[in-house]
């Protein structure tokens, strides 16, 4: 049985200032034992073998983080590098490097999850790598790809998931970059039959809107990229059906801002849910007010060109309907029913004791 070296086999080394992990010739490092000890700037040596061929070896990449030999791209064309190298792309790194940085502190992604992408030409495209935690990126890990997802440039290897980014930037040429995360409570939704309701925070309507949700499709291939694209138009915010939740903008830092803005929408919305009662709605018209408002910023929303009474209809769960105007949602026929026997229960207990 081949050896597996984890995080907690590796902690000795924090703050000891080693260079080399020498690990066993059959060993396996998970991924995040491999994000520790790139922080760290320890290359990995396989006993009885030359690191550079074992099939999981590392080597330096700048800045001392150490990447795999596998994931390595042969030397970028010349104008590959210098556009990936360019005073623009290193600042566009350094925005989608905080953004990775701040989605891991929200606890929006969890191990190697979640990706960032950003358009910088015609036909390339910056991407975050795969099996690297968000929380711990460098600048160094950024990836260069085209539009068909080949990579031009970059120490480490592309996500598999940019095929889905690169979907949405292909069918609308507004999408310039694209976050991809698994934040709690607007994934929750992405794994039920429920809706995410609309018309209860004007926010929520201005920069996010109705909330679509793609299919479910195995992630990484084709047919998981093409779920999206009868929805990419029409919206920023996708709940990727038992995935996550994809959103799109005109920059990087706005397409994390939607990202922020519908798990926030929908954890209080789960919130208020357990509170009990009815939900209140706004007034068609005052949700007519803020759907002018966002297409006067260019941001997109499938209700444009709908009637003011189906702005807000919706399910939030299985036969709990959402009322536009203000008004409370209406009781079904059956628990109406049986509100009605409970009254009409304690009505006569009352009744025989007062006879007593």
């Amino acid at each position: 049985m081949r050896t597996v070296i984890t995080v907690r086999d590796l902690a000795h080394l924090k703050g000891r200032g080693d260079k080399e992990f020498v690990a066993p010739a059959d060993a396996i490092l998970t991924p995040s034992a491999r994000d520790f000890l790139r922080a760290q700037g320890v290359n990995v040596l396989f006993d009885g073998e030359n690191a550079s061929s074992h099939p999981a070896s590392a080597k330096p990449a700048a800045g001392g983080a150490y990447v795999s030999t596998a994931a390595a791209v042969a030397k970028p064309k010349p104008e590959h590098a210098k556009l990936f190298n360019s005073k623009a792309s290193q600042a566009l790194k350094e925005q989608m490097i905080c953004v990775g940085h701040r989605l891991w502190k929200r606890e929006y992604v969890d191990g190697n999850g979640g990706n960032i992408s950003v358009r910088i030409g015609e036909n390339e495209v910056l991407c975050t790598p795969t099996l690297v935690s968000k929380g711990m990126l460098t600048v160094d890990d950024i990836c260069m790809v085209d539009m068909e997802g080949n990579q031009l440039a970059g120490t480490q290897k592309r996500t598999s998931e940019i095929f889905l980014h690169l979907e949405i930037m292909k069918a609308n040429p507004k999408a310039r970059a694209c976050v991809h995360a698994h934040p709690p409570h607007a994934t929750a939704f992405a794994i039920t039959d429920a809706c995410v309701p609309s018309c209860m925070i004007p926010e929520m309507e201005v920069f996010v809107g109705k909330v679509a949700k793609s299919p479910y499709e195995t992630p990484g291939t084709k047919a998981f990229a093409e779920t999206i694209l009868p929805f990419c138009k029409d919206h920023n915010t996708i709940l990727l059906q038992n995935h996550g939740v994809i959103t799109w903008a005109n920059d990087v830092e706005r397409a994390y801002w939607f990202m922020e803005v519908v798990d926030a929408y929908c954890r209080t919305v789960v919130i208020a849910s357990h509170i009990g009662g009815h939900f209140t709605y706004m007034p068609s018209e005052k949700v007519g007010d803020l759907l002018k408002l966002k297409k006067g910023l260019d941001l997109p929303d499938a209700r444009y060109d709908l009637k003011p009474a189906d702005y807000c209809a919706c399910e939030f769960r299985p036969g709990a309907s959402c009322k536009s105007d203000g008004d409370k949602p209406a009781a079904s026929d059956s628990s109406s029913n049986a509100m009605e026997s409970v009254v009409q229960m304690v009505t006569d207990e009352v009744m025989r004791a007062l006879a007593k």
